[in-house]
C-alpha cells in the first residue's frame, strides 16, 4: 500500500495505482445532482470516481470531471460493461463518448449474466485498442472468479463486491487475494440500513466520529478499496476523512461480529440475484 495527495493507494495487477476511496454514483440522478456530487468530491480531494453503463448517468460525470480543471490522468476513473449487452468493446466506445474521455483506468463487468466467460474476450478487445487501461469485474462469487481465470488472457485486476461489517465476505476476499484481484467494496454503508445499528452506533461515539465513519474504515483496514456513495456535500467530505484515525483491534472483532454471511466466498445471495 501507498500513498499520494488523494490519499492510500493499491498497485493492481497492471501496474496502476488505484485510490483506496472514491465516490460511487450508483442511483445518483442525471444531471445536476450528480455533476454536483462528483465536483464536490473531486474539490474534497477524491480521485476515484466510480460510474457504470447501468446507472444512466455517464455524461455527468464526464461533464463533472472536465469541468474540475483536474488533469485527467491524475483522476482514477471506472464504468461498468452491462451485460445486456452484446460486445463489451463496442460498449465501452459508447461510454467513452459519454464520459467525454479518451480512455477508462478501469472498466469492469457489472455482474455475471449469462455466465463469467463469455464478455471476457469483449473486455480483452478493449484494453487492445487502447479503451482502457485495467479490465475487472464485479459480483463474482470466488468458484465464477476461478472459472474466469482458466480462460483470460488478461487477467481481472478487482472484483468490485457488496461489502460491510454486514456483508462480511471474508472468503471471497481471500479469493481475490490469492489470485492478484483487488476487492473493492461497493454498499459500505448498506445504503444506509447500518448506519442506525448499535454496535456502530457505539463505536461511532467512542472515537468521536460518524457511523458512515467507522464503517468505512472498517473496509478500509481490510485493505479494499471503498467508494461510498452520497450526494450531500457534507457527508461526501466527511466519508473522505477516514485516513488520520484507526479502529482498534476490539472495534473491529465487534464489527467483525456483525456479519450476516458466514463471511461466504459468494458475491451475493440466492435472492438478491437479479439474472438467470
Amino acid at each position: 500500500m501507498t500513498a499520494n495527495s488523494a490519499g492510500p493507494t493499491r498497485t493492481l495487477s497492471n501496474g496502476a495505482e488505484i485510490p483506496l476511496l472514491g465516490l460511487g454514483v450508483w442511483q445518483v440522478r442525471d444531471g445536476r445532482e450528480c455533476e454536483q456530487a462528483v465536483t464536490w468530491a473531486l474539490e474534497k480531494g477524491y480521485r476515484l470516481i466510480d460510474t457504470a453503463q447501468a446507472y444512466r448517468n455517464e455524461t455527468s460525470v464526464g461533464r463533472a470531471i472536465a469541468s474540475s480543471g483536474i488533469p485527467r490522468e491524475e483522476i482514477f476513473l471506472t464504468t461498468k460493461f452491462y451485460p445486456g449487452g452484446k460486445d463489451a468493446r463496442v460498449e465501452a466506445e459508447k461510454s467513452l463518448a459519454r464520459l467525454g474521455t479518451e480512455y477508462l483506468d478501469l472498466y469492469l463487468i457489472h455482474w455475471p449474466q449469462g455466465g463469467p466467460t463469455w464478455a471476457w474476450p469483449g473486455m480483452e478487445a478493449a484494453v487492445e485498442a487502447g479503451l482502457t487501461k485495467a479490465i475487472g469485474i464485479s459480483n463474482f462469487s470466488a468458484s465464477e472468479l476461478q472459472e474466469l481465470s482458466k480462460v483470460s488472457q488478461i487477467q481481472p485486476a478487482v472484483n468490485q463486491i457488496q461489502f460491510s461489517p454486514f456483508e462480511y465476505r471474508r472468503g471471497l476476499v481471500d479469493a481475490c487475494e490469492d489470485a492478484n484481484v483487488l476487492a473493492q467494496a461497493y454498499s459500505p454503508l448498506g445504503t444506509g440500513r447500518h448506519l442506525g445499528d448499535p454496535v456502530v452506533a457505539r463505536i461511532a461515539s467512542a472515537t468521536d466520529r460518524t457511523p458512515a465513519q467507522v464503517l468505512i474504515r472498517w473496509a478500509l483496514q481490510k485493505r479494499l478499496s471503498v467508494i461510498p456513495k452520497s450526494t450531500h456535500h457534507d457527508r461526501i467530505d466527511q466519508n473522505f476523512d477516514v485516513l488520520d484515525f484507526e479502529l482498534d483491534d476490539e472495534s473491529m472483532a465487534a464489527l467483525d461480529a456483525l456479519d450476516t454471511t458466514n463471511q461466504t466466498a459468494d458475491a451475493l445471495s440466492r435472492n438478491q440475484k437479479w439474472w438467470s
